[in-house]
C-alpha cells in the first residue's frame, strides 16, 4: 500500500545530504587553517573563542528539521482505525436449558448476558445492532437499531427455554437483517452496508430445521455468521431432580463459522468470552484507511527549526 502521495519530493534527501556534507567540510577545513598558526595568543585574537560543541547541536536541529519538512513535502500517509459509518450486527443468543449450567460463573446465561452487554456498548453508534435469541423456539427481541439501551435492556431480559433450534436462528437472524437492509435509503446493500450474524450456543440443535439449512440461508444472503461455544465438557444442569450433562458442542459451532466464512471461536469462562466479544467488536466496528500526516510533520520540522535558531542566536550571537 502506497506509503508517501508524493514521493517525488524525496529526492529532496540529496540536498539535505549534500548540506550536511558541506558543513563538516567546513569544520575541518576550519581546524586545518587554525593548526597553521602556532603563536596561541595571536590565534586568539584573531579566532575568539566559539561556541564549540553547541554549534554542531544547533546544526543537527536544523538538519533534522530540513529531514522532517522533506518528508511532509512527499505526503507521507499511515493506517489508522477507523469508526464505520453503517454496517449490521445480529447477535443471536442461545437460551436453551443448557444455559443454565454453572460450569461457568455464575452460569453460561449470566455470564453471556453481561458479556453481550458489554460488547454492545463497544461498538460504534453508527453502527446497528439487533437481538435474536432461541430455544425451541427463535425470538427477534429487537431488529437492528443504533438504540444501545434498548438492546441492552432485551440482553438482561433473557429467559431459558427447552430444546435448541440453531438452524430456526441462524435462518431468523438473516431474514432480521435483510428487512432491516430494505429499509435503507438508496443504495443501502449489504456490499454498502455490510453485516455479521454473532451467534453464541451452547449445545447441539435438538428440534426445527436442520443446521445444514441455516448456513445455506446465510450463505444464499452472503452474510457470514461467526460463532462462540461457550461453556466446558463438564456442564450440567438438573433437570427434574437429576443432574443432567450439558456438555459444549463446539462441532457444530465450528462447522457454521466455517461454512459461512465467519470466525469459531470458543470460551469457557466469562473473562474469555468478553475478550472474544471485543475483539469482535474491533473487527466489526472498525475498519483501517490511510490518513495524511503532512500537517504534523510539518510542525514538527518548524518546531526545530525554530530551537536550531534559538539556540544559535543565544550560544553564539548569530543563526549558525
Amino acid at each position: 500500500m502506497k506509503t508517501f502521495l508524493a514521493p517525488q519530493w524525496l529526492w529532496l534527501f540529496l540536498a539535505v545530504a549534500g548540506f550536511a556534507a558541506v558543513y563538516v567540510l567546513l569544520q575541518l577545513r576550519r581546524k586545518r587553517y587554525a593548526a597553521r598558526f602556532t603563536n596561541v595568543a595571536l590565534l586568539s585574537s584573531i579566532a575568539p573563542r566559539r561556541p564549540g560543541w553547541r554549534r554542531h547541536v544547533a546544526f543537527a536541529l536544523l538538519v533534522l528539521s530540513l529531514a522532517t519538512l522533506t518528508v511532509a513535502m512527499a505526503r507521507p500517509t499511515k493506517q489508522v482505525k477507523v469508526a464505520r459509518d453503517r454496517a449490521t450486527v445480529m447477535l443471536v443468543i442461545d437460551v436453551s436449558l443448557s444455559m443454565g449450567a454453572d460450569d461457568v460463573t455464575p452460569t453460561r446465561i449470566k455470564a453471556a448476558q453481561k458479556a453481550a452487554t458489554e460488547f454492545v456498548s463497544l461498538l460504534p453508534q453508527r453502527i446497528n445492532v439487533g437481538l435474536a435469541s432461541f430455544s425451541g423456539t427463535v425470538a427477534v427481541a429487537v431488529s437492528p437499531t443504533t438504540d444501545r439501551n434498548k438492546v441492552q435492556a432485551a440482553i438482561r431480559d433473557l429467559t431459558l427455554g427447552p430444546s435448541t433450534a440453531t438452524g430456526d436462528a441462524i435462518a431468523a437472524a438473516v431474514g432480521a437483517v435483510q428487512n432491516f437492509q430494505k429499509q435503507l435509503p438508496a443504495g443501502g446493500t449489504p456490499q454498502t452496508a455490510p453485516a455479521r450474524i454473532i451467534m453464541l450456543s451452547d449445545g447441539a440443535r435438538t428440534v426445527g430445521r436442520s443446521v445444514v439449512e441455516g448456513i445455506q440461508a446465510a450463505k444464499t444472503a452472503k452474510i457470514p455468521v461467526s460463532t462462540i461455544a461457550f461453556g466446558t465438557p463438564e456442564g450440567a444442569i438438573e433437570l427434574e431432580g437429576v443432574r443432567q450433562p450439558v456438555p459444549v458442542d463446539t462441532d457444530t459451532m465450528r462447522a457454521i463459522a466455517s461454512q459461512t466464512g465467519g470466525s469459531f471461536h470458543a470460551a469457557a469462562s466469562g473473562g474469555e468470552l468478553r475478550s472474544i466479544y471485543a475483539n469482535l467488536g474491533s473487527q466489526i466496528g472498525y475498519t483501517s484507511a490511510r490518513r495524511e500526516v503532512t500537517a504534523w510533520l510539518t510542525g514538527i520540522g518548524a518546531l526545530l527549526a525554530f530551537v536550531a535558531a534559538g539556540l544559535s542566536l543565544m550560544w553564539g550571537g548569530r543563526l549558525l
